[in-house]
């Protein structure tokens, strides 16, 4: 091969291994952005059997985990609790609690997985709550959220995070009722309902944080005197971001942080990592983040900041989270010890610190916001 062939080859090969870098840094930052329901890396479970209250499934370290999940799969959902201690258990197989079928059938051989997200529905159906339907106005088009009366006037806005929606925050609904506390649930772009992304894919909580914002502005006109806002995963991260930018910040008292995603660059190589991203692509799935979703362009990276929060906050996490690393936590806990109490759980994955000891959870909730209703 003459040497002006022999270069230019080489430098098309370059240039196609250059291009198929970029695709693929783009096919991982897409799965960082848009996870999917559940999110990727969940193991799925075949159901075995059910009968007396009781439900097997395979065995596995996601079907041995302690506390009350949703399963959900297909068109069938159920609420499971903890694992039983059978006599003589099957082999392979792990039996648990079953609370309630919610839809469809469990009929042996389904392929489902558990969920934190252990409610569906809306909280008439799934709690007995009554509630309206109302609509946000955002800055993109309305927003669908649940209203739950309550006597006080501060207002709980709750808003989800990654892989599940509006329908999660009801695990804590029946506790807030009964502390006579309005409930605003919201969805926010690109959820069901909601107007898109104008981009298509999600900011992790750093657009998205507005249309929280926007929820603040409704429950003040509508006779909120002060709000505590509760966020699960990237929800967290909204809930801070609302709580150092809004304007109208200084009716927020409190914050309830669970799962929160503190480091948005850990958070899309975990995802792009559980969606079986290769690991040499995982930096080319962040640089892909940063520049399709402007991740880190301005202030995302404050939610982080350890002078911040400057109202009281409760933050629920544990070391097994996987997505959004516990140590951010630790690390806030530990530089606003007389703002930020740290409640650890420990085997939950991410989301699911409520579900992993539901009791303790709800006890140290309850102890929270008392001092600020």
């Amino acid at each position: 091969m003459r040497p002006r062939t022999a270069a230019a080859a080489a430098a098309t090969t370059v240039l196609g291994a250059a291009a198929a870098a970029v695709a693929a840094g783009r096919y991982a930052c897409d799965a960082a952005l848009n996870p999917a329901r559940p999110l990727p890396g969940d193991a799925r479970l075949t159901v075995h059997g059910t009968g007396d209250g009781l439900i097997t499934l395979t065995r596995s370290l996601a079907s041995l985990r302690p506390g009350t999940y949703g399963l959900t799969g297909g068109d069938r959902h159920a609420i499971v609790g903890p694992v039983v201690d059978t006599a003589d258990p099957p082999a392979d197989s792990v039996v648990r609690r079953l609370v309630r079928v919610t839809h469809g059938t469990l009929d042996p051989g389904a392929r489902m997985w558990l969920t934190p997200q252990a409610y569906i529905g809306d909280p008439r159906g799934a709690l007995g709550l009554e509630h309206a339907e109302v609509d946000v106005p955002g800055e993109l088009g309305p927003l669908p959220a649940w209203f739950v009366p309550g006597a006080r006037d501060t207002w709980v806005i709750t808003v989800h995070g990654l892989g599940t929606t509006r329908e999660h925050p009801m695990i804590v609904m029946s506790l807030l009722h009964r502390l006579r506390v309005p409930v605003l649930a919201l969805a926010y772009r690109g959820d069901l309902g909601a107007p898109p992304s104008p981009d298509g894919v999600g900011h992790l909580g750093d657009t998205e944080w507005r249309d929280l914002d926007a929820a603040i502005r409704y429950a003040v006109r509508y006779g909120a005197q002060s709000i505590v806002l509760y966020g699960w995963s990237t929800g967290a991260t909204m809930a801070l971001r609302a709580a150092a930018e809004s304007a109208l910040r200084q009716r927020i008292k409190g914050l309830v942080l669970d799962s929160p995603v503190l480091d948005w660059r850990a958070t899309v190589r975990a995802l792009a990592a559980a969606d079986g991203i290769p690991g040499p692509l995982l930096p080319l799935a962040v640089r892909a983040a940063q520049g399709r979703a402007g991740l880190g362009a301005s202030h995302f990276d404050t939610v982080a900041d350890p002078r911040g929060p400057d109202v009281p906050t409760l933050l629920f996490h544990g070391p097994d989270d996987v997505i959004a690393p516990w140590s951010h936590s630790q690390a806030l806990a530990e530089h606003r010890p007389n703002l930020v109490h740290l409640h650890r759980v420990d085997r939950a994955p991410h989301g699911a610190m409520w579900n992993a000891d539901p009791a303790p959870y709800e006890e140290s909730l309850r102890r929270f916001l008392t001092p600020l209703l």
